[in-house]
């Protein structure tokens, strides 16, 4: 009988800011429910929502690229799930969740203001047609319908508890202030994360890079990683590393991320799946992630997730439970938490995809997880003991893994047809997916010039541990300084200008 000691390779690709609802909602999938056993039909969301003087109705298909980027801040979360007028209460409970204000917080930040945007807009739900390489893929393996994002806020936090079970207390996307004060050498956590944990038992990693600035690397002891050579590389490269049968491929866990694409204006042109950018360009990312772990030696032995950081402001209608076991770690600074969150309330629910030669063909599986679930179940594989306090009481995934499937198919379908967006190169292949050598993802469309939010300052601290990095000792208050005086869009285009430069001339020394 297959188990978890039949894995011996776990991918993770996490791309960006969509609910369960809105990529999934409206596909129509019937699959094995993993525990009844019976049939079901992942439920088409229904309802209107009264705002601005009319009834809007979760309806499909989605908007691709949608016109603004919605909300997906703690206070915006907050008003999606609990409706307009809610309030937090620091250290309390969540208000009682009726997802009833996501047309209200589109308004908020712009719905129907800004050219080309209507209010529902956060309502609107993809057909299968506008995403039949994620559609396939979740026919063809597993589908959660029950995965949450780690806690009700945005990508920075969650992105942070898949690593390590924990966000160090912070709720929001770190500020300028945040990184001048306590981020410039890496955020830190009281007990580290899984990758330290990997480094200590050693066990090989890696991380595939979507381009220069992969989240990833805000983390403490990158920069240490990275230079120590073997952990960090270019995604154009996974296909040749996972398929090589003369160097065979070492790591048991391997983390993926996206070309976040143009971070300093408007995230285009990356396969990150942002609002902002076309779907398509994203699916062609999953498509070859897929289709090279599926035709390689390692496919016998591996376990690929596929999930999405958080949902990006828009509709689902079903209500996370508050039922999350808060970390019990150590805020890393005391001003990481500006809501007084507990984080014992789940974030809205994500698509997540389960994919393996040992998951039962066409299965659905409706239990609760959440991004720490990944971390538990590298820890039932692998024999790793948990970080926090959370991932220890998350439900691992090694209960799938028991059966061996014959139907895996060998390609996905194409993509939809990409929308033409100014800039942004249009795939045909894998090959044509951006290339973390060049300074492709800031360069060519030119940011607006205003203040930096969301998630470039994010950026520029990935940036400036980059910076640090290659810099001597004597330039890098200098260096510090430099990424500290960045206040505008503009100015952190030029500034990861500067960086990536600095870069391309350390990878060709």
């Amino acid at each position: 009988m297959p188990n978890e000691s039949n894995v011996k390779h776990v991918f993770v690709l996490m791309l960006e800011n969509r609910s369960f609802d809105g990529l999934l909602g409206f596909s129509g999938i019937t699959a094995t429910d993993v525990v009844s056993k019976k049939r079901r039909t992942i439920p088409q969301p229904t309802g209107e929502y009264y705002y601005g003087g009319q009834n809007w109705p979760v309806t499909s298909p989605g908007i691709n690229p949608m016109p603004l980027d919605p909300g997906h801040e703690f206070p915006d979360t907050l008003e999606q799930l609990c409706g307009q007028g809610a309030t937090y209460p620091s250290g309390g409970p969540y208000p009682p969740i009726t997802n009833s204000g996501f047309v209200s917080n589109y308004a908020l930040n712009g719905g129907g203001k800004v050219s080309g945007s209507k209010l529902g807009d956060p309502l609107c739900c993809f057909s299968k047609t506008q995403v039949p390489v994620i559609t396939a893929l979740a026919e063809a393996f597993c589908i959660c319908d029950g995965w949450c994002s780690s806690m009700p806020g945005p990508t920075w936090p969650n992105r942070l508890f898949v690593h390590a079970a924990s966000s160090g207390g912070l709720d929001h996307s770190p500020s300028a202030v945040d990184i001048a004060y306590y981020m410039a050498f890496g955020y830190s956590f009281e007990n580290g994360t899984i990758f330290d944990r990997l480094e200590q038992m050693n066990l090989p990693w890696r991380i595939y890079e979507g381009d220069s600035w992969p989240l990833s690397f805000a983390l403490k002891n990158m920069t240490k990683y990275w230079l120590e050579g073997g952990h960090f590389e270019f995604f154009d490269k996974f296909a040749s590393d996972v398929q090589s049968t003369s160097s065979p491929y070492a790591p048991v866990y391997t983390f993926i991320e996206p070309s976040y694409g143009a971070i300093t204006s408007n995230f285009t042109c990356g396969t990150s799946q942002h609002p902002l950018d076309d779907i398509a360009r994203g699916e062609w990312l999953i498509k070859c992630t897929y289709e090279a772990i599926r035709n390689s030696p390692v496919w016998d032995t591996s376990l690929l997730i596929v999930t999405w950081d958080e949902h990006g402001g828009f509709f689902d209608h079903v209500a996370p439970p508050g039922t999350a076991i808060p970390p019990g770690d150590k805020p890393t600074w005391p001003n990481n938490n500006q809501s007084g969150f507990t984080f014992s309330q789940y974030g809205v629910r994500v698509p997540t995809l389960v994919v393996s030669p040992y998951i039962l063909p066409n299965a659905i599986d409706g239990r609760l997880y959440d991004h720490t679930t990944v971390l538990a179940t590298l820890e039932k594989i692998f024999g790793i003991e948990p970080l926090t306090a959370r991932d220890r009481s998350a439900s691992d995934l090694t209960s799938l893994l028991n059966t061996v499937s014959t139907t895996a198919p060998t390609k996905l379908p194409e993509p939809a047809p990409q929308v033409s967006l100014p800039g942004c190169q249009q795939f045909s292949s894998c090959g044509d997916l951006p290339k973390a050598r060049v300074a492709y993802t800031i360069a060519g469309i030119a940011p607006d010039d205003h203040a930096m939010d969301g998630n470039l300052p994010g950026f520029v601290h990935v940036a400036l541990q980059r910076d640090l990095a290659i810099s001597d000792e004597s330039v890098k208050t200098e260096r510090i300084a430099r990424a500290q005086a960045v206040t505008t869009r503009a100015e952190a285009r030029q500034y990861l200008l500067e960086v990536a430069q600095r870069l391309q001339s350390y990878r060709r020394a």
